[in-house]
């Protein structure tokens, strides 16, 4: 019996590690009434369009200013995205750095014939912003690939996601164009 509880304890203190490793991109305030959810892949153009023209007022208005969460989830859409996602999170302390850098330069790394050809793109690039990580550890981390994975899948049940990005505003996902006139409004309404 007491090895029995001690395993099931193991068990539990190794699972808990495990999510505590992969954490969710995230700016806000924690508590905050709106939780905005932002279904992206990191080598969509109106990804990026997102990150550079709504992004940066939607922070400034409502996650500053703790009424709004914003969650970054991976819906990857080709390889190239998909390992960019991993980069993304194998650096918890510099996620949203990193995450932000890959938007704001997207047609720097996004090239190439090949996904080995983006890839080294990609390395050079984080090289060259001076993001150290170990390219090759992250791109083949097998934890966070299934948590990248997990979100594709579970966007795709539970909210019938198809293309990036789709904003999903306190678990309802935001059918309008998406532009800042268009998402303030809807958040107006939540306030």
């Amino acid at each position: 019996m007491k090895k029995t509880i001690t395993f099931i304890i193991l068990f539990f203190v190794f699972v808990n590690n495990v999510k505590a490793e992969i954490k969710r991109i995230t700016s806000g305030n924690e508590n905050a009434k709106i939780i905005i959810i932002a279904y992206e892949s990191l080598t969509c153009s109106h990804c990026a369009d997102f990150h550079k023209n709504v992004y940066p007022l939607l922070k400034k208005e409502y996650i500053d200013t703790g009424l709004a969460k914003i969650e970054f989830r991976h819906f990857p859409l080709d390889i190239a995205a998909f390992n960019a996602s991993k980069i993304t999170q194998c650096k918890g302390d510099q996620s949203l750095e990193i995450l932000e850098s890959l938007y704001s330069n997207q047609q720097a790394w996004v090239k190439g014939k090949t996904v080995e050809e983006i890839n080294i793109n990609l390395k050079n690039f984080l090289k060259n912003e001076g993001f150290q990580l170990n390219f090759e550890k992250c791109v083949n981390n097998k934890k966070i690939e299934d948590f990248i994975l997990n979100d594709r899948i579970e966007g795709a049940k539970n909210f019938k996601i198809n293309a990036t990005p789709t904003i999903i505003i306190n678990d309802k996902k935001f059918e309008k164009s998406l532009n800042y006139k268009n998402l303030k409004k809807s958040l107006e309404k939540l306030i």
